[in-house]
């Protein structure tokens, strides 16, 4: 390794190798030389954009002047050491990004949801109080539109509802849902526009897919 052999000719006793965090892709290289033996640390990206001008008075970067003004905020200990978990506290670690990315597309899909019907049906909440429950996914699934449940009628709701829901709900909420709809004064037009039909939510009837 060509850092080890410059180790060895100018005698010196250790290396450290500093990497400016921007991305990922550092990670593999950091990780493989620190099971090499090599001291890796980090300096902000923040840090070596102010320092650029401190170098020539001129704001321009090149890979060049960027090696220089991190050797530079190395040598003066402007910097950190990554830590990078191990065994199941990497899972863990792994397990968290995901959890909140998760989270954040999971927050999307409902502020779209709430979006439309508070556009399309915003009477459906006065049945379902918690439109994210079994019955109600089963109904954006299949049938979200006001037009739709008063097509259908009370009794064809009530029996597809309970392929999947074998209690709480019954003929009552089938009808109250239908009376709903049949005053809803939710817009007409645009339901089947491209914009319900993208990213991040999808169309209503996605929401929910019976298994």
């Amino acid at each position: 390794m060509w850092m080890k052999e410059l180790q060895r000719i100018h005698a010196k006793t250790i290396i450290v190798f500093g990497i400016e965090l921007t991305g990922h892709y550092w990670f593999p290289l950091a990780e493989f030389l620190q099971n090499e033996g090599i001291q890796v640390v980090v300096v902000n990206p923040h840090h070596v954009n102010k320092s650029k001008e401190l170098e020539d008075n001129s704001p321009t970067k090149n890979d060049y002047k960027d090696a220089r003004v991190i050797a530079d905020l190395i040598r003066n200990g402007k910097y950190t050491e990554p830590k990078f978990p191990k065994s199941v506290y990497a899972d863990l670690r792994i397990l968290m990004n995901l959890r909140e990315k998760v989270m954040v597309n999971l927050g999307q899909v409902q502020r779209c949801i709430q979006n439309w019907l508070d556009r399309f049906f915003s009477e459906y909440t006065q049945v379902f109080k918690d439109w994210e429950g079994k019955a109600s996914l089963i109904t954006l699934h299949g049938f979200p539109t006001p037009d739709e449940i008063v097509s259908l009628g009370a009794n064809e709701i009530l029996k597809r509802w309970k392929t999947e829901v074998k209690r709480g709900v019954g003929l009552k909420r089938a009808e109250k849902l239908v009376a709903a709809a049949a005053t809803s004064i939710g817009l007409k037009e645009a339901l089947q526009q491209p914009e319900w039909n993208s990213k991040p939510c999808g169309t209503v009837r996605a929401v929910y897919a019976p298994t």
